[in-house]
Protein backbone atom coordinates (compact mmCIF):
# COMPACT_ATOMS: atom_id res chain seq x y z
CA UNK A 1 0.00 0.00 0.00
CA UNK A 2 1.33 3.25 -1.29
CA UNK A 3 -0.48 5.27 1.70
CA UNK A 4 -2.23 4.75 4.78
CA UNK A 5 -3.69 7.74 5.87
CA UNK A 6 -4.66 10.82 3.27
CA UNK A 7 -5.07 14.17 4.25
CA UNK A 8 -6.30 16.65 1.96
CA UNK A 9 -6.78 20.33 2.46
CA UNK A 10 -10.18 21.70 1.10
CA UNK A 11 -11.03 25.43 0.22
CA UNK A 12 -13.48 24.93 -2.29
CA UNK A 13 -11.43 26.48 -5.32
CA UNK A 14 -10.23 24.71 -8.48
CA UNK A 15 -7.31 23.68 -7.27
CA UNK A 16 -8.52 21.89 -4.03
CA UNK A 17 -11.11 20.88 -6.10
CA UNK A 18 -8.33 18.97 -8.32
CA UNK A 19 -6.50 17.72 -5.47
CA UNK A 20 -9.68 16.02 -3.73
CA UNK A 21 -10.09 14.43 -6.84
CA UNK A 22 -6.53 12.61 -6.97
CA UNK A 23 -7.13 12.05 -3.55
CA UNK A 24 -9.90 10.32 -4.23
CA UNK A 25 -8.78 8.83 -7.07
CA UNK A 26 -5.49 7.59 -4.88
CA UNK A 27 -8.04 6.42 -1.80
CA UNK A 28 -9.94 3.54 -4.85
CA UNK A 29 -6.47 2.41 -5.42
CA UNK A 30 -6.15 0.60 -1.94
CA UNK A 31 -8.12 0.77 1.04
CA UNK A 32 -6.66 4.02 2.41
CA UNK A 33 -8.10 6.03 5.63
CA UNK A 34 -9.47 9.61 3.99
CA UNK A 35 -9.19 12.45 5.68
CA UNK A 36 -10.51 16.17 4.25
CA UNK A 37 -10.01 19.57 6.30
CA UNK A 38 -11.10 23.05 5.51
CA UNK A 39 -9.60 25.53 7.29
CA UNK A 40 -10.87 28.91 7.51
CA UNK A 41 -10.19 32.21 9.97
CA UNK A 42 -11.80 34.79 11.11
CA UNK A 43 -11.08 38.32 9.17
CA UNK A 44 -9.25 40.75 11.50
CA UNK A 45 -8.72 44.31 11.17
CA UNK A 46 -5.74 46.60 11.46
CA UNK A 47 -5.96 49.67 12.88
CA UNK A 48 -2.85 51.50 13.62
CA UNK A 49 -1.15 49.19 16.30
CA UNK A 50 -4.36 47.58 17.26
CA UNK A 51 -7.25 45.77 16.35
CA UNK A 52 -10.06 46.35 14.70
CA UNK A 53 -13.51 44.83 15.86
CA UNK A 54 -15.33 42.77 13.34
CA UNK A 55 -19.23 42.73 13.78
CA UNK A 56 -20.50 39.05 14.70
CA UNK A 57 -22.15 38.96 11.68
CA UNK A 58 -19.24 39.02 9.40
CA UNK A 59 -17.36 36.17 11.64
CA UNK A 60 -21.36 34.41 11.13
CA UNK A 61 -20.72 34.50 7.42
CA UNK A 62 -17.47 33.10 7.15
CA UNK A 63 -18.66 30.39 9.04
CA UNK A 64 -21.76 29.54 7.12
CA UNK A 65 -19.52 29.57 3.65
CA UNK A 66 -16.89 27.09 5.88
CA UNK A 67 -19.91 25.23 6.71
CA UNK A 68 -20.77 25.38 3.12
CA UNK A 69 -17.23 24.21 2.12
CA UNK A 70 -17.21 21.46 3.86
CA UNK A 71 -20.62 19.71 3.47
CA UNK A 72 -19.33 20.26 -0.52
CA UNK A 73 -16.30 18.04 0.10
CA UNK A 74 -18.50 15.50 2.32
CA UNK A 75 -20.98 15.13 -0.75
CA UNK A 76 -18.21 14.76 -3.09
CA UNK A 77 -16.66 12.15 -1.45
CA UNK A 78 -20.36 10.35 -1.10
CA UNK A 79 -20.80 10.70 -5.13
CA UNK A 80 -17.28 9.52 -5.66
CA UNK A 81 -18.22 6.05 -3.56
CA UNK A 82 -15.37 7.05 -1.20
CA UNK A 83 -15.64 6.60 3.09
CA UNK A 84 -13.88 9.53 4.52
CA UNK A 85 -14.33 12.38 6.88
CA UNK A 86 -14.39 15.49 6.65
CA UNK A 87 -13.29 17.89 9.13
CA UNK A 88 -13.36 22.32 9.42
CA UNK A 89 -10.69 23.90 11.61
CA UNK A 90 -9.98 27.28 13.00
CA UNK A 91 -7.10 29.31 12.31
CA UNK A 92 -4.42 29.76 9.90
CA UNK A 93 -4.37 27.42 6.92
CA UNK A 94 -0.99 26.37 6.78
CA UNK A 95 -0.01 26.31 10.49
CA UNK A 96 -3.65 23.99 10.94
CA UNK A 97 -3.17 21.35 8.13
CA UNK A 98 0.84 21.03 9.33
CA UNK A 99 -0.28 20.58 13.03
CA UNK A 100 -3.14 18.17 11.62
CA UNK A 101 -1.07 15.91 9.63
CA UNK A 102 1.16 15.43 12.74
CA UNK A 103 -1.35 15.26 15.17
CA UNK A 104 -3.22 12.68 13.65
CA UNK A 105 0.10 10.65 12.22
CA UNK A 106 -0.88 11.19 8.27
CA UNK A 107 1.29 9.64 5.29
CA UNK A 108 0.75 12.36 3.00
CA UNK A 109 -0.38 15.53 2.26
CA UNK A 110 -2.45 16.81 -0.55
CA UNK A 111 -3.70 19.87 -1.67
CA UNK A 112 -4.08 22.67 -4.47
CA UNK A 113 -1.98 24.99 -6.14
CA UNK A 114 -2.89 28.61 -6.36
CA UNK A 115 0.07 28.98 -9.28
CA UNK A 116 0.98 32.52 -7.74
CA UNK A 117 4.19 33.49 -9.43
CA UNK A 118 7.42 33.85 -6.88
CA UNK A 119 6.71 37.79 -6.61
CA UNK A 120 3.30 37.33 -5.64
CA UNK A 121 4.19 34.18 -3.31
CA UNK A 122 7.07 36.13 -1.35
CA UNK A 123 4.95 38.86 -0.72
CA UNK A 124 1.82 37.22 0.33
CA UNK A 125 2.71 34.25 1.17
CA UNK A 126 1.45 30.72 -0.05
CA UNK A 127 -0.65 28.16 1.76
CA UNK A 128 0.76 25.56 -0.51
CA UNK A 129 5.05 26.86 -0.32
CA UNK A 130 4.51 26.96 3.63
CA UNK A 131 3.33 23.28 3.85
CA UNK A 132 5.87 22.32 1.23
CA UNK A 133 8.55 23.74 3.45
CA UNK A 134 7.54 22.54 6.70
CA UNK A 135 5.83 19.34 6.54
CA UNK A 136 7.84 16.53 8.30
CA UNK A 137 5.38 13.68 5.55
CA UNK A 138 5.61 14.10 1.95
CA UNK A 139 3.21 16.54 0.07
CA UNK A 140 1.23 16.51 -3.08
CA UNK A 141 0.75 19.92 -4.59
CA UNK A 142 -1.57 19.08 -7.74
CA UNK A 143 -1.85 21.76 -9.97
Amino acid sequence: MLFNKILVAYDGSKASNKALDKAIELAKLSQTELTVIHVYDFPRFYVAEGFAPVPASVNEDFYELATRTSDEAERRLKEAGVSGKVEMLQGPAAEGILEYAKDNDHDVIILGSRGLGSIREFVLGSVSHNVVQHAQIPVLVVK
